[in-house]
Order: structure tokens, then C-alpha cells, then sequence
């Protein structure tokens, strides 16, 4: 263990995750195997990726609803594709009230059942459409290897749900979402993801078209970190979601549906962070600012006063901002807690500091060491270095991944790259073939992107001609 009191990434890039976000206090461990408790740091975080993304989803159009949570396993067991692709993942209520049910009820694990059923109660006439609907929810599958957001039995997200008169306009809004998607993970979570559509074997159970953000993280695996699907006709007709047109025809509906969750928390933590603990960008940070008053007795006095003055005005100038005052703990374990809990900027206030009208500033990384600046001018500079902040986050995240991914044109050269980073190959497309390059390495296509450029070759395992008319990328993932 480090003096920080986590295992180096080096040494075990999982056990460090699963001792950070415990000692981070971002969540706690659930009484139920494999759910857990979102503690209020992590909550906020994961209420500040909500609002900016509930406030796109708004923008766009959509309204937010609540489904219920209880859905009849008949509606299902009417989508053969649906239900067997998350059957092992159901949770489903067999008793209840003291009695057994007549029918048991799944606990929702996605809504696209509950939400055909009634879409077409809803959806009469072409005027009716687009339906544009957006849930923000828990959902339940029961993991077999949970890991805290990535992969618990419960956790939060959005789920949008929408119907539409024709392709052409449920493949838009499936590109909006994907984009929402992408521009909330590079613009908040600093993470540079990949963005672009799904192998069909990876395709959401019932979809037409698949697509994903995918975003590397700092063991050189990759994680899905939002995805959005064109759904075709296919829940409309088991469904029954029909409209007329305007000849008078009566014709199914294409539906879409699309979700991000709290796994994106996960993915701000294994892309940022580092041996010391959290790096946060500061767009999502709980305190962006956190202020140490240092000193004894009269002085003691005097720097506290002068923090909560500084403090006032940096929440004026829209930063939050924290003021550790605690006066039992010694300005060294101040340090050492806030930087493990990933604070952007640490502002240092003693009786030096004051007599010369500065205070000193030190970033949660960076190789610029401890610094000045002016009492007087902190809140007006402080907005401009929260914002180089994050940049420098983005940026070392990109040139990360970018180091970390390569071509690969031969099955010899792929397993050590795949150990330690993503893939760009060529691949045929098969099923079959997809199922032995994850036997005998534990790597799947992960996406294929959408900016990449058009390239033909043969696959990098069987020699067979490309599929996809570009290069793809393989990773092990999350």
C-alpha cells in the first residue's frame, strides 16, 4: 500500500479502483452482493453530468417520464431477441403482498417493453410523431462479477425512448444521442472518446443498428460508456406501435432508444486518476476549489477569516468551492486528503501568504509545483485556470489513448498489443471469428468508427476480405 493508503495502478490497476472509490468516499458497498451505496460526493458528480445532459435532452425536444419499475414478464417474452439476450440478467418478482403472482414481474432492467406498450396507446395518427420521451431511472441486472459503477446489480442512468414516422428520422435522433453522448463525455468527464456503430454480435438485443462511445482508460482497456440504438420496426410490431399516414394508411412506427449511466463515474476515475487517488476534471467536481487555512492560535484565527472572505467571492465568481477549517487535522493531511479525493485546485492560505497580499496555489497535477497569485485577483483568475484545468486533462487523456493504440495487421503482433491498448484492424466480420480472437484473448471489437477512413484489407486473424470497409478497433474492456 502507498502512504495514500491505495495500491499503485502498476502493481494492480483493479485492486487501486476498487480501493479508491471506498476511500474517496464516492460510494459505499450495498447489503445486497453486488449493489451499492452512491455516498454524496459521488452523488454530486454524478448530478452534475445529470443536469448538463438533462438540460441537452430538454433542448432537444424531449419530455422526461417515469415508468413503472414492475414490468409483466409477458411483455418480454413478446420480443424473442429482447428477452433472450437479457435473461441472465433478470431480476423477477414471484411473490408478493404474501402470495404468489399470478404473473411475475421483472424488475426493470431496461424499458423498452413497458414503453412500446404504451406508445401505442399513445400513437394514433402521423401527428402524433416524433414521440419523444427520456426516463431518468434505476434499472437491475444481476451481475455475476459486479464492480462499483461499471457493473453493480442496481444502478442510475437515463433511458430515451422515441418513436418516428420513418428511418430516416429515427436514424437522426439515434446520431443525436450519440453525439449528446460524446459531447458530454470530451466536454465534462474530459475523456476523448471514440465514437461509432457496433459489430452486429454486439448489438443491443432487438436492435437494428447499434452505436457506442468508447473511451480508453489508464490500464489500456476500453469502456462503453453510452450507447444509442435504431431499433427499426421491431418493437413497433411486437408492440403494435402503428400510426396513419397522411393517406390514411395504417403503418408501424421506427423506434430508438439510447442510455448512459453512473459507469461514466467509473470512467472518470480510471482515465483521470492516478496513485495518489481521484484527478478530477473540473467541470464535474464537487469542489473545484478547496482552501486551507494554515496557522496557530491568533493566526489561526485571521487565515480561516481570510478563506471564508476568498471563498465568498469565488462563489460569486460561479466556482464551488470548499474551506477546510478543521482544526484538529494538520495541513499535511488536509493535503493528502483532498488530492486522494481528486480536487482540481488547492489554494494554501497561511501568514505569510496574507501579509503579502498572495495565496498559494497548487493544481492536482501538473509540473508546475506550488505558485502564487494575488489575494485580490484569486476569483477573477480562477474561472481561466479551472479551464486550462480541464483542457490539460483532455489533452493527456487523448495523447494517452493515442500512445496506447496501433495497427495491427497480423494475429502474432495483436495479443501484445491488446495487453496494453486498443487494436486497428482489419476484420472479416464473422461471428465465428469474432467468438475465437475473445477465447484466446479476451479482446472484442469495440467499435467501428465513425471518422475513421475508408480502407480495405484482409482479417488480421483468418486472411478473409474486410467487412467494414475501414479499420476497426479491438480492446479488452470493461
Amino acid at each position: 500500500m502507498s502512504r495514500e493508503g491505495v495500491t499503485p495502478q502498476s502493481e494492480d490497476f483493479s485492486a487501486w479502483y476498487n480501493e479508491l472509490v471506498i476511500q474517496a468516499e464516492l460510494v459505499d458497498r450495498g447489503p445486497v452482493r453486488g449493489t451499492m451505496v452512491i455516498r454524496p460526493y459521488g452523488y454530486r458528480m454524478w448530478e452534475l453530468l445529470q443536469a448538463d445532459l438533462d438540460g441537452r435532452i430538454k433542448e432537444a425536444g424531449h419530455g422526461n417520464a417515469c415508468f413503472p419499475m414492475f414490468i409483466p414478464e409477458s411483455y418480454f417474452k413478446r420480443e424473442a431477441e429482447h428477452v433472450e439476450g437479457f435473461s441472465p440478467e433478470l431480476a423477477v418478482v414471484t411473490v408478493a403482498g404474501g402470495k404468489e403472482l399470478e404473473e411475475p414481474l421483472v424488475v426493470r432492467p431496461t424499458s423498452e417493453t413497458v414503453i412500446g406498450e404504451y406508445m401505442a396507446k399513445w400513437i394514433e395518427s402521423h401527428r402524433d410523431l416524433p414521440l419523444l420521451l427520456n426516463q431518468w431511472a434505476n434499472v437491475v441486472r444481476w451481475e455475476l462479477r459486479p464492480r462499483m459503477f461499471l457493473r453493480t446489480t442496481e444502478f442510475l442512468w437515463q433511458e430515451g425512448h422515441t418513436a418516428h414516422a420513418d428511418e430516416e428520422d429515427a436514424m437522426r435522433e439515434t446520431m443525436w444521442a450519440l453525439g449528446a453522448y460524446a459531447g458530454l463525455a470530451r466536454e465534462l468527464a474530459a475523456i476523448p472518446v471514440i465514437e461509432g456503430e457496433k459489430t452486429p454480435s454486439e448489438r443491443f438485443a432487438g436492435a437494428e443498428r447499434t452505436y457506442t462511445i468508447e473511451g480508453m482508460m489508464r490500464d489500456g482497456r476500453a469502456l462503453q460508456s453510452g450507447t444509442s440504438h435504431y431499433l427499426g420496426t421491431n418493437f413497433a410490431k411486437v408492440f403494435d406501435i402503428t400510426y396513419q399516414d397522411e393517406d390514411g394508411k395504417l403503418v408501424h412506427a421506427h423506434t430508438t432508444s439510447w442510455g448512459m449511466s453512473t459507469r461514466m463515474l467509473g470512467g472518470v476515475i480510471m482515465t483521470h486518476g492516478d496513485d495518489k487517488g481521484l484527478v478530477l476534471p473540473p467541470r464535474i467536481a464537487p469542489y473545484q476549489v478547496v482552501i486551507v487555512p494554515i496557522g496557530r492560535d491568533e493566526a489561526a484565527e485571521r487565515t480561516a477569516a481570510a478563506a471564508r472572505d476568498l471563498a465568498g467571492e469565488l462563489k460569486r465568481a460561479g466556482v464551488r468551492v470548499h474551506v477546510d477549517d478543521r482544526s484538529q487535522l494538520r495541513p499535511g493531511y488536509k493535503f493528502n486528503e483532498w488530492e486522494l479525493r481528486g480536487v482540481p485546485v488547492r489554494l494554501e492560505i497561511g501568514p505569510r501568504d496574507l501579509d503579502g497580499g498572495a495565496v498559494t496555489l497548487a493544481r492536482r497535477l501538473g509540473d508546475q509545483g506550488k505558485e502564487q497569485i494575488p489575494l485580490d485577483r484569486a476569483a477573477e483568475l480562477m474561472p481561466g485556470i479551472l479551464d486550462d484545468f480541464q483542457a490539460f486533462l483532455y489533452t493527456r487523456a487523448e495523447r494517452f489513448r493515442d500512445e496506447h493504440t496501433a495497427d495491427v495487421e497480423s494475429w502474432d503482433a495483436f495479443p501484445d498489443q491488446v495487453s496494453q491498448g486498443w487494436a486497428r484492424v482489419f476484420h472479416c466480420g464473422r461471428t465465428d471469428c469474432e467468438d475465437a480472437i475473445k477465447a484466446d484473448t479476451a479482446a472484442t471489437p469495440r467499435v467501428i468508427p465513425s471518422d475513421a477512413p475508408e480502407e480495405h484489407g484482409v482479417c488480421f486473424r483468418c486472411g478473409e476480405p474486410s467487412a467494414y470497409g475501414k479499420r476497426i478497433l479491438y480492446a479488452r474492456s470493461y
